[in-house]
């Protein structure tokens, strides 16, 4: 294993195991204090501008709700300072989470509440061990291949957000928009910082490689997002066509190396059948009716 690796995938595993214990943390709050029945009175000044002080924001806003309430229920000490920090904590998760998912760009918002699962060609088995997350630890792949229209971009826009709810780092690319990106790094030489940057994030995606005309910039882009990632960050590739074909739209040479190192450690999931969109549209079901203004 190359040397980093370990450590690099240690800290994957680190972040699933916290958002574990938040989430118990979270839960300890019970009640939200914004559902308390009456309205709290406000801190005391100096215990308000002390609160600034220390940058507790979620405490300053709940504080007076959860101390109301534990006086009504005759709460210890302890009880009452686990509730106070365990809502400062939950802030802060909730804070952080819409931060990443804000920088991780995803491209339309579908997460697994509007996922079908039995409408998938996924088997249900590998859906929901890929949803658990466990792979990431492992700095495992996943490669989605299949026609246009058949659930690969939302499966992976919806591991992507539950990445984010797990406390990881996302990044969402088009093969396009990573090629632009890599190739503007070449004019101040900082092509190795950049990709050095994007492989930060404990999960990187590239949505629908082989839908437009693809080159050596584009096969260098791959290339280098995914030797860096190697062995180091997980990937998720959309595309509707098996990797062992890139080398019909990449240069030879570096299409062989990218997908020697993407498939290595990859899970390899075919998607078939009709398009899901396309079914929608001849259903009628891909827009609400029309209705005339009064």
């Amino acid at each position: 294993m190359p040397k980093g690796s370990f450590h690099d995938t240690l800290e994957t595993r680190g972040r699933l195991r916290g958002a574990q214990s938040a989430d118990e943390f979270a839960g300890w709050r019970d009640l939200p204090p914004r559902l308390h029945p009456l309205e709290p009175p406000a801190w005391p000044l100096d215990l308000a501008r002390l609160l600034h002080r220390l940058r507790l924001p979620h405490v300053r806003e709940a504080g007076p709700a959860i101390l109301a309430r534990a006086q009504d229920e005759g709460w210890d000490y302890a009880q009452v300072l686990k509730v106070l920090l365990a809502e400062e904590a939950a802030g802060r998760d909730r804070s952080t989470r819409e931060l990443h998912r804000r920088e991780a760009r995803l491209p339309s918002g579908k997460t697994f509440e509007a996922w079908d699962p039995k409408a998938s060609a996924i088997p249900d088995e590998a859906q929901w061990a890929l949803r658990s997350l466990d792979w990431m630890g492992r700095a495992e792949n996943l490669v989605l291949v299949g026609p246009s229209g058949t659930g690969k971009s939302h499966f992976a826009e919806a591991i992507a957000h539950a990445a984010i709810d797990r406390d990881l780092r996302v990044s969402w690319f088009s093969l396009e928009s990573l090629t632009a990106t890599i190739t503007r790094s070449r004019i101040d030489a900082s092509t190795g910082k950049v990709v050095e940057r994007i492989v930060r994030s404990e999960l990187v995606v590239v949505d629908d490689i082989g839908l437009l005309p693809a080159g050596a910039d584009e096969a260098e882009a791959l290339y280098r997002l995914v030797d860096a990632a190697y062995e180091k960050r997980s990937l998720i590739v959309t595309s509707n066509l098996h990797p062992a074909r890139f080398d019909t739209i990449f240069p030879k040479g570096l299409a062989t190396a990218a997908v020697d190192r993407l498939l290595h450690h990859a899970h390899v999931i075919v998607t078939e059948g009709k398009s899901h969109r396309l079914t929608e549209a001849i259903e009628g079901r891909g827009v609400r009716p029309l209705v005339s203004a009064p």
